[in-house]
């Protein structure tokens, strides 16, 4: 048995050099590679994309609560003004600004309706400001619309967020405020934020990494294996098996790699015990030709009895070679699949009848006799394939029976199938050929051999199967053997009256 190591192991030695065996890892172009690219392409693409969104949502977040609390801080400031404003108080409008502003981080500044700057907490910065119509928002206000953003600062580059507002008290219009704070502070902190969610998604991205290298090598492992695997396979090393304990697709996948490699082997070993037995039987007939022409040409021509006995033999040999051929054909292309196959309506009792008809003569001549009770039953197939198989049998009966008994002949339908039983009274078969009786050549029991090629019960099963059937034999000890054949009935209704099934 074959474990993923030693498949990874088995192809480097200079005998079975298949391919350039690297370490998985440093193929480039292996599944490994693609595998792990994927998973980690798609965990960095998904944690950024998760990163990216819980900073949107942060800095969006932040920004609308600012812009929310400057609004109100504003609004109020704005009604406590308008109070001073109202009653030609600045000085209490001034102490006002300068005790809520703060010259950097807070800035407060009152206009009146002409836009002229009356009150600030930034005095030193706002004497350089030449025209206020040009600062964000304070046209708007001017206008009585409140207004707010983030814009910078009025002569510095710092980002600032700021809401003005219309100053309006009994329906009177007083002036406009405009207040301002700094983001440096939020913008420090939001670095501060960043980094860290920046530094938590390479820690992922690096953990993800791990964790997908092992899924990728658990992945490939085994795939790379059935691969090399198979390349042994295609090698012509066959027999062995993969060891992948897994219960998904791929230990699916393995489990058919190992059937398909035993199968293989399996079929490996037929071929060459076909080739094998080809070529004994081939050899015998061509030597005994041989030798009865060298015999002949050496001088046995003369004799007219030597003569005629010996050219008796070069066509007994020849008919022989002939018939081995002839099956060989056959044989070779039922099993490949090309010899067509007529369909058309059968009736199995008129081909078992032509069939016995056919062998009666060879019956008579030893001795035996049949016993014929067949239904009338119908199938579907090619007649003249139907007619060798049971010939084939009936041949095989024959050969194996014992002068002065009988071969019983036997046809019924049971559960759409029909059954053809034949069965001789000869010595039987052996318990441990009868597994094997089918098998080209097969003539390991003494009991069973004949003149014949050992092709003919081959070339049943190959028949009957071909037309859906199946064919099996059984043998009790003494009590000869029976051949059961089994075919689709195609009018399984009309004969229901059809009982029993010989045994």
């Amino acid at each position: 048995m074959r474990t993923e190591q030693d498949l990874d192991a088995g192809l480097k030695s200079p005998s079975k050099r298949v391919l350039n065996w690297l370490p998985t890892r440093m193929r480039w172009n292996s599944i490994y590679r693609k595998l792990f690219i994927t998973y980690l392409a798609l965990t960095a693409l998904g944690t950024s994309f998760l990163a990216a969104y819980i900073l949107w949502s942060f800095h969006g977040y932040f920004m609308r609560s600012r812009q929310a609390d400057i609004n109100t801080w504003a609004n109020a400031l704005s009604e406590s003004v308008a109070e001073a404003l109202a009653e030609d108080d600045l000085a209490r409008a001034t102490v006002t600004v300068q005790r809520y502003g703060q010259s950097e981080a807070v800035t407060l500044r009152i206009f009146n309706p002409q836009g002229r700057l009356l009150a600030t907490s930034a005095p030193d910065q706002d004497r350089q400001v030449l025209n206020w119509l040009e600062v964000p928002g304070i046209a708007a206000a001017l206008q009585k619309r409140a207004t707010q953003g983030v814009a910078k600062g009025v002569l510095s580059n710092d980002d600032r967020l700021y809401s003005t507002v219309p100053i309006i008290r009994n329906g009177e219009f007083l002036g406009v405020l405009r207040m301002s704070i700094t983001l440096e502070q939020f913008q420090r902190q939001f670095r501060n934020v960043a980094l860290t969610v920046l530094g938590t998604l390479a820690l992922t991205v690096v953990l993800c990494a791990l964790i997908s290298e092992w899924l990728a090598r658990n992945m490939a492992r085994p795939i790379q294996a059935m691969r090399n695997f198979a390349i042994q396979i295609g090698s012509g090393h066959l027999g062995e098996e993969l060891s992948i304990q897994q219960a998904d697709e791929l230990g699916q996948l393995a489990t058919e790699l190992n059937r398909m490699s035993k199968r293989l082997a399996s079929l490996d070993k037929e071929r060459r015990a076909f080739l094998a037995s080809v070529s004994h039987e081939l050899r015998t007939p061509v030597s005994n030709v041989l030798v009865t022409v060298e015999a002949l040409k050496s001088g046995a021509s003369e004799e007219p009895e030597l003569r005629d006995r010996f050219i008796q033999t070069v066509e007994d040999e020849t008919k022989r070679l002939a018939r081995l051929i002839h099956d060989l054909l056959d044989l070779g292309r039922l099993e490949a699949g090309v010899a067509p196959l007529e369909q058309q309506p059968v009736n199995l009792r008129d081909l078992v009848n032509r069939a016995v008809r056919a062998v009666e003569s060879r019956m008579q001549s030893k001795g035996i006799g049949i016993q014929m009770d067949v239904a009338n039953m119908q199938s579907q197939g090619d007649p003249e394939r139907l007619l060798q198989a049971f010939m084939n049998i009936l041949d095989n009966a024959i050969k194996h029976s014992i002068p002065d008994t009988q071969v019983f002949v036997v046809g019924r339908s049971q559960n759409g199938e029909a059954i053809v039983t034949i069965r001789d009274q000869g010595p039987g078969i052996s318990e441990a050929a009868l597994p094997h009786i089918f098998e080209q050549f097969y003539t390991a029991d003494p009991s069973r051999q004949g003149s014949g090629t050992g092709l003919g019960l081959a070339i049943a099963r190959r028949i009957v199967e071909a037309h859906q059937g199946t064919i099996t034999a059984i043998s009790p000890p003494g009590k000869g053997a029976t051949f059961r054949i089994k075919l689709p009935c195609t009018n399984p209704a009309a004969l229901a009256k059809a009982n029993g099934v010989a045994e």
